[in-house]
């Protein structure tokens, strides 16, 4: 909860010193779990640590300006904030620590994020949305630096959205617009582009967003002089100071120890922000960072001695303690009388949580124990046995690595045993594993009843006289549908509102449905990405486009640090169903040209990858996907648009399954498997081979994440006792993922006559026109031979050497 009203408002000074000495008190207790965080690290309990020491105060302010139904989206040293608004105990922050895999115990990630990573739960135990009006809401932090600024952006606009868009529920997500996203990044990260990024792009927009920077003045051993022309974040910002004339922000100074001007700081911010829909920064200056970065290096190795001199006079702690003692609120021996209260407080829960998460690894080892001693009892090998046994024994603070390795390597010496103990251990180790995996693998995707792989197929249907049409109507007419049905849904993007994209898939449909929700966005993929994040977080159901595939690549750290993990790093307690539209594969030239998957499969799992081979199959997908929870990556063809397709009568019912694959030709000979364009130019050599007397089954993949859940590839290859995969991705990237799956997944090894083939584009991006296309990627011709060298190789009588 809040710790203390506006002091703006008339109350007591009986009332003003006890929010003040409340305040203090949160301020010692959160340096003394940071003082006590570090040594937890230096002694091993924790495996790394990074603590708010230095930044108590400027966060309490922050906290009493942050109401119910506003949004955090955060830095790694906010650990004061969040005790400040009741969202984090010692016991959680020192269970954080620790890593424990019990979200009861550990709410932030279960453990899958070390301490300082902060969240709050957007989401019921069935998945469905919570009230976020009536709770403080922090969305999940990452440790990339920067990383979390374009989730901010979105997180603002989503405010606006719901204060200006007509027929939208905000029941559970605003209350007319007027919740304000907050921000927080250290100094030395504004050199990111992230920052500068959103900093424009919410200048644009013009949101209620406050970004906080804590300026310390170093970026871990890296002084400000070699981060921030003119050292001053805040002064090289003044371009965007809003006047009478031009939209912008308010830029705010504070210094980060003075307590009484810091919270006047914020609740000005917070009332331009809220009402105005204005952003502001607010430099937070002369903080300290008492502990250095990290527990992986000491500051005194890198700050001067009159630098740490200054830091130690002016410790925000230290100077809101003397302010306290000047204005009369408390003497030195009640604070003094408080602080070794919290010491022991601070203590006791550090002990609480330590032994709170040991006691179940515990129980596990002496059950291992157990086991091991009766194991040893009746092998030939009972001395090797026993010595694991003690050497195991002697851990008295274990964790499961060493009770699993040590009952691992137990099983080694009862290789050639049949004894029943032998059994019991290896059914211990199974139990173990089924029982304890899923706290660290668990909900990479939905696992409720709205993830995406449950939506059910819904296929075209077609008039006898169904019309031919350029396939962009279809998409056209589909998203029409979609804006028409779906209040929450909105699109943005480059160049997707005014001509509604540049292949005319969205054409017109700005004019009909508004500029907030078919909207041009400047050329700025990373926020493009982190507005559909911050909306998705919080119940809108966002649209982004990136232009090309290629462009993927400015957001693909967003994409993958971010919004592939979400998730997963909350276990299920956030969610950000977001759609992510682009368009690629087999236009001419290094660009837009589709060779970047392999890179994308391999940083994106937590999202699905959906790569259709026309605009009937792209439109049921996005209808699929808007029926379920899980975020995804759609690829339209470049080259499909113009092409003719059958109009649908069912177009905005059509429903593309994902993870399941689509057998497009039947045949008896090999499989052909393949996605995309490139799907057409092997539908359309099957044909070309048939004439010769080879009969291909052709099969499309259509979603890359997931994979052919249903396994019907190796059910053909059962059949075909042959496979090949073609793609337009350079050797090793896509073509590797499928045949892994196909081979280690689904275990086709074992139906296999001859060698799996990969046949794809060469090791260089694609070279420029027709022919550049031709001797880059793989082409009929190649497709052509390469599976008649195969059938060549098993029948060379009938299918003599082609040259």
């Amino acid at each position: 909860m809040q710790t203390i009203p506006n002091l703006k408002n008339d109350i007591s000074f009986d009332d003003f010193k006890a929010e003040v000495i409340n305040d203090y008190k949160i301020a010692i207790k959160s340096r003394e779990c940071s003082l006590l965080g570090r040594r937890e690290v230096l002694t091993g309990k924790a495996k790394f640590g990074i603590f708010g020491d230095g930044k108590e105060v400027p966060q309490l302010a922050m906290a009493k300006a942050f109401l119910k139904g506003d949004w955090r989206s955060g830095y790694y040293r906010d650990q004061t904030f969040m005790m400040a608004i009741g969202e984090l105990t010692i016991e959680q922050f020192f269970a954080g620590l620790y890593a424990n895999t019990d979200l009861e115990l550990e709410p932030m990630s279960a453990g899958r994020q070390m301490g300082g990573h902060f969240v709050t739960h957007s989401l019921n135990e069935d998945g469905s949305w919570k009230d976020l009006t009536k709770q403080y809401n922090s969305s999940s932090d990452i440790s990339p630096t920067a990383g979390q600024m374009p989730r901010l952006l979105g997180l603002a606009q989503a405010s606006k959205i719901f204060r200006h868009v007509d027929n939208l529920n905000t029941n559970n997500f605003s209350i007319n617009g007027n919740e304000v996203a907050w921000g927080t990044i250290g100094n030395a990260s504004t050199s990111e582009g992230l920052f500068f990024e959103t900093v424009n792009a919410a200048g644009v927009l013009q949101v209620p967003m406050v970004i906080s920077v804590w300026d310390d003045e170093y970026g871990i051993s890296v002084h400000a002089k070699h981060q921030t022309t003119k050292e001053n974040i805040s002064e090289i910002l003044k371009g965007f100071q809003r006047d009478n004339k031009h939209k912008g922000y308010e830029i705010l100074r504070v210094k980060g120890w003075d307590y009484a001007n810091l919270i006047e700081t914020y609740q000005e911010a917070s009332n331009i922000a809220r009402t105005e829909h204005v952003p502001v920064l607010i430099h937070v200056l002369e903080l300290t960072q008492p502990q250095g970065h990290s527990t992986s290096g000491s500051h005194e190795r890198y700050k001067s001695s009159e630098r740490l001199q200054w830091e130690s006079q002016h410790d925000c702690n230290l100077k809101m303690r003397e302010w306290i003692i000047e204005s009369g609120i408390a003497t030195n021996e009640t604070l003094t009388e408080i602080e070794r209260t919290i010491k022991r407080d601070v203590r006791e829960a550090k002990k609480k949580a330590w032994n709170t998460f040991l006691k179940p690894i515990v129980k596990e080892k002496q059950e291992l124990i157990s086991i091991l001693t009766q194991v040893a009892s009746s092998s030939p090998n009972k001395a090797f046995i026993s010595k694991i046994k003690d050497d195991l024994n002697l851990i008295d603070e274990p964790t499961r690595k060493d009770i699993l390795s040590s009952a691992r390597k137990a099983l080694r010496y009862v290789i050639n045993e049949t004894s029943k103990e032998k059994q019991q251990l290896g059914d211990w180790v199974n139990n173990i594993f089924e029982k304890i995996q899923p706290d660290f693998s668990s909900h990479l995707y939905s696992e409720t009843d709205r993830s995406n792989i449950l939506v059910k197929e819904v296929k075209p249907t077609y008039d006898n006289d169904a019309s031919q049409v350029d396939a962009r109507i279809i998409l056209r007419d589909n998203f029409d549908s979609i804006l028409n049905n779906h209040p929450e849904v909105l699109v943005f993007g480059e160049d997707t509102g005014n001509i509604g994209d540049v292949n005319q898939g969205l054409e017109g449909l700005q004019e009909k449905h508004g500029e907030l929700r078919v909207a041009d966005a400047g050329i700025r993929e990373a926020t493009i990405i982190g507005q559909g994040i911050g909306m998705a977080l919080r119940g809108l159901r966002p649209i982004a486009e990136i232009q090309y595939l290629d462009y993927i690549l400015y957001a693909l750290q967003i994409i993958s640090d971010d919004l592939a993990t979400i998730h997963y790093r909350t276990k299920g307690k956030q969610k950000a169903p977001l759609i992510i539209r682009t368009r690629g594969h087999r236009l001419e030239g290094i660009w837009h040209s589709g060779s970047q998957m392999g890179g994308i499969l391999n940083l994106v799992r937590g999202v699905n990858v959906l790569v259709p081979r026309n605009m009937t199959k792209a439109a049921g997908f996005y209808n699929t996907l808007l029926q379920g929870d899980d975020p995804a990556i759609i690829i339209e063809c470049l080259n499909g648009y113009r092409l003719k397709e059958k109009m649908p009568n069912n177009l905005s019912a059509i429903k593309t399954p994902i993870g399941v694959v689509e057998t497009v030709k039947e045949g008896t000979d090999i499989t052909l498997v393949s996605y995309g364009s490139t799907l057409r130019i092997v539908e359309q050599t099957a044909k070309d081979l048939l004439n010769i007397g080879i009969d291909a089954e052709v099969i499309d993949v259509q979603s890359l994440l997931p994979f052919d859940l249903n396994h019907d590839i190796v059910k053909s290859i059962a059949k075909t006792n042959r496979v090949m995969i073609i793609d337009e991705d350079v050797p090793g990237g896509a073509s590797a993922y499928i045949l892994n799956e196909i081979l280690n997944t689904q275990n086709a090894y074992q139906y296999l006559d001859s060698q799996p083939k990969t046949l794809t584009a060469k090791a260089h991006r694609p070279a420029y026109g027709n022919d550049g296309d031709y001797f880059s990627k793989p082409s009929a011709e190649d497709i052509f031979e390469a599976v008649y060298d195969v059938i060549h190789e098993l029948n060379p009588a009938d299918f003599p050497k082609l040259r």
